[in-house]
């Protein structure tokens, strides 16, 4: 008799097979079900009374008055990911999740049948060798020949029909049957033809030297990878019958749809994840570099000082074991593992704060020296700087995009290679220009001495430690400085403030009630202690009420210094600019980091910010011509040098924070901590915690919320910025403002987030000409209707060492629309493009080299090679008339289970709602919908496009759904790579931040 645990794990594949009948309570009906619907003939299934004793046993069912009552809904699947190696994590949501401990790592429950398709999915995985292998005496060859159990083929014509043949030849000395064949997962592009329609119930006798065949009927009517995996099942004649036992005989199948981009874009060689990293020296004398020479000339003053804050040693150790107890610890480190636990697993409040986020920013910087390594170079040479003999030229691949980031005034650490013998002499360098992928480094006398041309170096990378030291620095001055009214706010009975009444700089906002008040209630002060918060949706203008705020606090009083930043240089620039011509010239001040690249600066921001000509560098002025400024707009991290500069706490009456939904919440604070006045500073933070909040390397801190920003943890947990639940519907507008008007999107575009993210509140505003500009297009599958969702089957590759995916079908998809823009652009109504018109969207790093690569390749698209494309982060906050998207992942084999393949990065809510909302008049999706379908955000977009008959391409209903999958796949009778990369590594692969 089965055991309680087996008839349960069957009960539960009833459950599961039941799906919407669930509901039903009669016991004999279900009986029927059970028995005749559910049971598969011949199995030991145990009997349907045990089935509803186990349920009831394990409160998955009650029985009421003789009926049946199932109290079961569908598991959600929660994983990990690895700090990263053994600790895989699906859950990449920029908050922590509340409600799994950190300790635990919880596989997901499959049903019986569900658990013996995995395992035969596994087996096909794992035993490929022996299912391709011919045996018990039968040979099936194909034609087209197959290499290695794989037949591939292109076809060049699409709706062409193409036949693959199968000849299935009985080589042995005895009778076989051949009792049964199928596709492991059908698509409606090829069909299974042959003569005698062979199954289980009429199998076809194959005597010694007779031969039959199959046929495979491929009719594709789009680019893309349509795979099959073929199951041929034979079983030897045997006397008595019925007691020999059946074998199988498995063949690939991969058809390839493709043109010659496809065929350029290909993988350049074959992917090797296994990469040759060596151990850094341990024995080492270092001899210490020559740093350029502005950065010893600062005329700001050290007042503040900062300490080094290294993590313990200890610390390393418990993140190598994911922070859980094991044997492998040493006595001493198993004792401070409580106290970690401990301060990680209760709530943040001002009693913790600063120890919680030492230890947060701690695992940070564990993960961070670990994904630098990934950079460092071997064998490499250099050359000396014609024009300044005293530094080397090193040319270093991905400097261009921050991967890794190298900027002035870093250092680099370099070694001879052919240097064996212990302690290795290392040589730091420091960073004196980047240009392009080149670097120029000053190295010690004794290097420059010894250096010869075609000598050879290996090169480590350092991460830049100041941001973070900044930020420990700041969790420590917000506890010494009080500010827990500010941090966790609470309404210390503020009453209601008579609104001023205001002649706005920005008259348009005169007819915006949202940003009207948010600029009154800001310029009353109506929130101190608290912050106010500008909530602000895509589209909806919070920089503009960010900079109307900023003009009229300025205005308001002579006194009033205000410190405006962002998270990174591109927004503090865009914030100057707007601020240019409504704050006195010699009044309004950017200052940059000493080791910003001029060149990224806009030209007319130069004459107001820290640019010594002379020095040819950003030099930190006295801290009295910094007090004299009325408005400086600064970086988050580079605000810390105004602390250490001794600012005196109540300088600045106002501190502005936009994009502040972007920054961790200790780099947030850099700029809060020691500068603001707990009582009567006012702060006040713009953002979108519906949008993508900052990037984490550990998986570990991103666990315990270091991922969430401040914005989004007073939004989400603080009863001020809550909705008011005495029901009547909005904000607490003396804290909060919700910005609802939508100055970007067509309505169809902005439809599906607003509905999933903004409770349906938008409204649209956009221009009606400028939204509509594509509505008449001849390409949209329904006119009016400027959304179009592309489905493709193509297939994720990688290449070489690198752990990133591309998708070349996608991309030769994403090149059609292009040429058909490029073609109707100006034309019957429609506007003109540019490239800075156009946007590409893709979460993966390989995705956007390869789409490079063809607008580079494609000869029409020759004027818009410039068009950017990059990943979602790269686009947060801005906006294109057209926007593509493409998702790149998709299963080449046939439907792989739930914990097999997962769409990772594509699952982040956040994510989808960024790219989804920068488009203005046309957003186009390419991707795969059977894999993208999973996804419950992404199948309600796939089936909005559906309803509103904006999808077109491959259609999805054409591939056989999982679940018939599962139940053919459980019917057989056959009784992934290690990769040393983070997931962050592999998806978005993050640009390296330094002080912006």
């Amino acid at each position: 008799m089965p055991s309680l645990k087996t008839t349960y794990e069957v009960g539960l594949d009833f459950l599961e097979f039941l799906g919407q009948r669930i509901s039903k309570t009669d016991r004999n009906e279900l009986r029927d079900i059970y028995n005749f619907e559910f049971k598969r003939d011949g199995s030991k299934e145990p009997t349907f009374s045990n089935v509803i004793r186990a349920l009831v046993c394990c409160n998955k069912a009650t029985i009421r008055n003789g009926k049946v009552i199932f109290q079961w809904k569908p598991k959600v699947r929660v994983y990990y990911c690895d700090q990263w190696k053994s600790f895989t994590q699906q859950n990449t949501s920029t908050s922590a999740p509340e409600s799994v401990p950190a300790s635990s790592s919880p596989k997901p429950v499959l049903t019986p049948k569900r658990k013996l398709a995995s395992e035969i999915l596994n087996k096909l995985k794992m035993k490929r060798a022996e299912l391709i292998k011919d045996k018990g005496g039968v040979e099936i060859t194909s034609d087209p020949k197959a290499t290695k159990g794989k037949v591939t083929f292109i076809i060049k014509e699409q709706g062409k029909l193409f036949v693959v043949k199968f000849h299935i030849v009985n080589r042995g000395e005895s009778c076989v049957y051949f009792t049964y064949y199928t596709a492991l997962h059908k698509m409606r592009c090829f069909t299974l033809v042959d003569e005698r329609r062979v199954n289980r119930v009429s199998p076809l006798l194959l005597c010694p030297g007779e031969s039959y065949v199959v046929e495979v009927h491929y009719k594709v009517h789009h680019h893309g990878h349509f795979p099959a995996t073929m199951y041929f099942e034979f079983c030897p004649e045997a006397d008595p019958p019925g007691t020999a036992k059946p074998f199988c005989i498995v063949r690939e199948l991969e058809a390839v749809v493709q043109s010659g981009l496809a065929e350029t874009l290909g993988p350049e060689s074959p992917y090797n994840p296994k990469q040759n990293r060596r151990l850094r020296p341990e024995n080492r004398i270092l001899e210490e570099g020559v740093p350029p020479e502005s950065f010893i000339t600062h005329v700001l003053r050290i007042m503040v000082k900062l300490n080094p804050y290294h993590y313990p040693d200890y610390l390393k150790k418990l993140a190598k074991h994911k922070l859980e107890d094991s044997e492998r610890l040493s006595p001493p480190v198993r004792q401070h593992l409580r106290r970690v636990r401990q301060v990680l697993d209760t709530q943040l409040c001002m009693k913790n704060y600063k120890e919680r986020f030492h230890l947060l920013l701690h695992l940070e910087e564990i993960q961070m020296e670990v994904d630098i390594k990934k950079y460092d170079l071997y064998g490499k040479t250099m050359t000396l700087d014609k024009s300044n003999k005293k530094l080397l030229i090193l040319k270093v691949p991905g400097v261009a995009e921050n991967r890794p980031s190298v900027l002035r005034g870093d250092k680099l650490n370099v070694c001879l290679s052919e240097d064996r013998n212990q302690p290795i002499t290392v040589y730091e360098g420091y960073v004196h220009s980047v240009e392009l992928e080149r670097v120029k480094l000053g190295f010690s006398k004794t290097l420059l001495q010894k250096f010869v041309k075609n000598m050879k170096f290996n090169v480590e990378f350092s991460i830049n430690r100041f941001p973070i030291r900044l930020q420990h620095r700041a969790v420590e001055l917000a506890c010494q400085h009080r500010l827990g009214d500010v941090l966790f706010p609470s309404d210390k009975g503020t009453g209601l403030t008579a609104l001023p009444h205001l002649s706005m700089f920005n008259k348009d906002l005169e007819n915006n009630p949202e940003q009207k008040a948010a600029v009154q209630h800001i310029l009353s002060g109506t929130s101190k202690p608290a912050p106010y918060l500008i909530f602000g949706p895509p589209g909806t203008g919070k920089t503009v009420t960010v900079v109307e705020a900023i003009k009229q606090v300025n205005k308001s009083k002579a006194t009033t210094h205000i410190l405006a930043c962002a998270p990174s240089n591109s927004a503090c620039d865009l914030l100057c600019e707007r601020l240019l011509g409504y704050v006195d010239a010699h009044r309004l001040y950017r200052l940059c980091a000493p080791s910003r690249d001029p060149r990224t600066v806009p030209q007319k921001l130069l004459k107001h910010s820290n640019w010594n000509k002379d020095h040819n560098s950003f030099i930190l002025p006295s801290r009295k011509d910094l007090m004299d400024r009325s408005v400086i707009v600064v970086t988050l991290v580079t605000a810390g040098r105004l602390v250490s500069g001794g600012f005196a706490k109540g300088h600045f009456t106002h501190i502005f924070i936009d994009e502040a939904g972007q920054a961790v919440e200790p780099e947030c604070i850099i700029g809060i901590a020691g500068l603001l006045d707990p009582v009567k500073g006012q702060l006040v933070l713009a953002g979108d915690p519906q949008q993508l909040g900052p990037i984490l390397r550990s998986p570990l801190a991103q666990l315990h919320g270091l991922g969430q920003s401040l914005l989004e943890r007073l939004m989400t947990q603080n009863a001020l910025y809550q909705k008011s639940q005495d029901g009547h519907s909005g904000y607490d507008t003396r804290f909060v403002t919700k910005l609802l008007r939508n100055y970007r999107s067509h309505p169809a575009i902005l439809k599906i987030p607003n509905e999933l993210f903004y409770e349906n509140e938008l409204q649209v505003f956009a221009n009606q000409m400028e939204r509509e500009a594509f509505c008449c297009w001849e390409h949209l599958p329904k006119k009016g209707f400027p959304v179009v969702f592309h489905g493709v089957m193509g297939k994720d590759d990688r290449e070489a060492n690198s752990p990133s995916f591309f998708n070349v079908t996608e991309i030769e998809v994403i090149v059609s629309y292009l040429n058909k823009l490029m073609q109707t652009q100006g034309k019957k109504g429609l506007p003109k493009l540019s490239a800075n018109d156009i946007g590409i969207i893709t979460p993966y790093r390989k995705q956007v080299e390869k789409i490079r690569k063809a607008l580079n390749t494609v000869a029409e698209l020759n004027k818009w090679k410039d068009i950017k494309v990059g990943s979602v982060e790269e686009f947060q906050g801005q906006e294109r008339k057209v926007i593509v998207v493409s998702t790149v992942r998709s299963s080449v084999n046939y439907v792989k289970m739930d914990q097999d393949f997962n769409i990772g990065f594509l699952s982040n809510e956040k994510r989808f709602n960024v790219a989804m909302t920068r488009a203005k008049a046309l957003l186009a999706v390419v991707g795969n919908p059977v894999i993208l379908s999973k996804d419950p955000t992404w199948q309600r977009f796939i089936r909005y496009c559906e309803l509103e008959q904006g999808y077109t391409g491959f259609d999805y209903k054409d591939a056989e759904g999982e679940e018939d999958v599962v139940s053919r796949l459980a019917s057989l009778k056959i009784s992934s790579d290690d990769i040393d990369e983070s997931p962050l590594q592999q998806h978005v692969h993050p640009e390296w931040r330094s002080e912006q």
